[in-house]
């Protein structure tokens, strides 16, 4: 019986490991969809503080709001 008892044990054991692997594996696909997703919003916000910051700058000193075609 305890051959048996020793290929259960290991058998579970063997089991036990895969579903960690499974688990491990999907948690770090999540977290490297979030880490994904935080550097897209961090790319937008940059991206938007820039055209806001190039908008101010033009209503402040009224440059860059016409175009002279005639020179």
């Amino acid at each position: 019986m305890d051959l048996v008892n020793a290929a259960v044990n290991f058998k579970q054991a063997e089991t036990l490991s895969r579903v960690q692997y499974a688990v491990a594996r999907k948690l770090l696909d999540s977290q490297s969809q979030q880490g994904a997703a935080a550097v897209k919003l961090i790319e937008a916000a940059g991206q938007i503080a820039t055209s806001a910051g190039d908008q101010l700058v033009a209503a402040a000193t009224g440059l860059g709001g016409s175009l002279d075609t005639y020179g």
